[in-house]
């Protein structure tokens, strides 16, 4: 079930709730570089990898990251339909996981239960880490994506600057109608984008100080965007009130 109609998207409700998302998708990517120089929240890196480490086990290390992100895309919707049922999957369900997960690896990694932070590469704790920080991406693009109708996804960067250069054009060449929904279109990849590159920036800060307790800061951001549009009763008045 979609749960946000285009022109919620945009609305001043909902685009913060984008943004913190996109804020908590960069943070997490960042913090996985900053703690074994690898990304986690776009496939497309992954997948790179099992390329290139196809002759060696690494190829297997880096497909098991790439299950956990799909499995993390699956059972979003498989949780978001067995909270709320077929018609009205709650999405908020996996978000509040996504959350819930970057809190342990914060927490766990303060007890130590991690490698040190930045000092290793490609160990069996890495790719522990990795995995549970891919799965919780894939949670929170699949719930994101099926609750926007797909026209939302928060972890990943490269189809939001392809849509903001098409609405640029747009907005340059199109007619009335197709620059008023250019521009919309504009502002919602704009804020993903820059969202995203400040969440990058605050773990930038944070990490070298704080280590893995940086992590709960992604957390909280997808924690606030939860509870701001997508709890129970939000939800469901974004999809029957006007933006």
């Amino acid at each position: 079930m979609v749960v946000f109609r285009p022109q919620d998207l945009t609305s001043l409700r909902h685009l913060p709730s984008w943004a913190l998302l996109a804020f908590a998708a960069g943070a997490v990517n960042a913090g996985a570089l900053l703690a074994c120089q690898r990304f986690v929240s776009h496939v497309s890196g992954i997948v790179t990898h099992i390329g290139v480490g196809a002759r060696s086990v690494l190829a297997l290390d880096y497909a098991l990251v790439l299950g956990a992100f799909m499995a993390g895309a699956g059972g979003a919707i498989l949780l978001a339909r067995g909270v709320g049922g077929r018609e009205r999957p709650a999405y908020w369900a996996p978000l509040t996981l996504v959350a819930a997960v970057l809190a342990t690896v914060a927490v766990t990694g303060k007890a130590g239960w991690l490698d040190s932070f930045g000092s290793t590469v490609e160990t069996a704790h890495d790719f522990a880490l990795l995995a549970v920080l891919a799965f919780a991406m894939g949670l929170q693009n699949a719930a994101v994506a099926a609750s926007t109708s797909m026209a939302v996804r928060t972890t990943h960067m490269t189809g939001p600057a392809t849509d903001l250069a098409v609405a640029f054009a747009l907005i340059i060449s199109g007619d009335r109608q197709e620059r008023a929904a250019a521009r919309n279109s504009a502002l919602l990849r704009g804020t993903k984008l820059a969202a995203f590159i400040f969440g990058a920036t605050a773990m930038a800060v944070l990490c070298p100080r704080f280590g893995y307790m940086a992590f709960l800061l992604p957390s909280a951001a997808c924690f606030a965007a939860t509870a701001a549009s997508f709890a129970p009763g939000r939800a469901a008045s974004a999809s029957a009130s006007p933006a």
